[in-house]
């Protein structure tokens, strides 16, 4: 019920999910497997799957800490946006890429849960974007230290706070990674 015009189709927004990023985060592998078996149903219905991918000092394009979780395997026709901001829409292609798609529906993966997550969201919900987080297939560092929850907390209350989310017009919503069905083509 995207309140953008003609973009009726869905599509699988992976954010992230790279070596610098998941090393070390909360339950990283049966995340990281989340997010594959995910891809992998959005191949079988013919739905989009755009990679997202996060460069800072930290994390220089084309160095083992930008590259993709190994699991994770892109096909040469799947769009790759290239982001410096928590929004995966904010300076980036993202937003001309999901219009060429006729995308107006996103099904969220990735991470980090409490930054470029959590700012992906709102940024798709603020912009006209259907937003459905799939509840098993994000995660995020220990912060712990520096005042933030645990992440399994930071999770839980993503999700939670997710799941009540509404506005005029679009919809919003949690899932797991089972309960994800990709209509075939959409």
């Amino acid at each position: 019920m995207t309140t953008l015009n003609d973009r009726p189709n869905t599509a699988l927004l992976v954010v992230d999910v790279q070596n610098g990023v998941v090393d070390g985060s909360h339950e990283r592998d049966t995340v990281v497997a989340n997010v594959a078996a995910l891809v992998e149903k959005a191949r079988q219905a013919e739905v989009p799957v755009v990679w997202v991918q996060h460069e800072n000092d930290g994390m220089k394009k084309g160095s083992p800490e930008w590259d993709l979780a190994p699991e994770l395997t892109p096909v040469p026709a799947e769009p790759l946006v290239e982001k410096r901001y928590g929004d995966s829409f904010e300076d980036t292609t993202l937003e001309s890429v999901l219009a060429e798609l006729g995308v107006g529906h996103l099904v969220v993966s990735g991470a980090q849960t409490d930054a470029c997550i959590r700012s992906t969201l709102h940024g798709a919900f603020a912009r006209g974007y259907d937003a459905t987080l799939v509840s098993d297939a994000h995660t995020t560092e220990d912060l712990s230290n520096w005042g933030a929850p645990p992440p399994a907390q930071v999770i839980a209350h993503t999700n939670l706070y997710w799941s009540h989310q509404t506005a005029p017009g679009r919809t919003a919503g949690t899932v797991s990674t089972e309960e994800v069905a990709f209509a075939s083509g959409a």
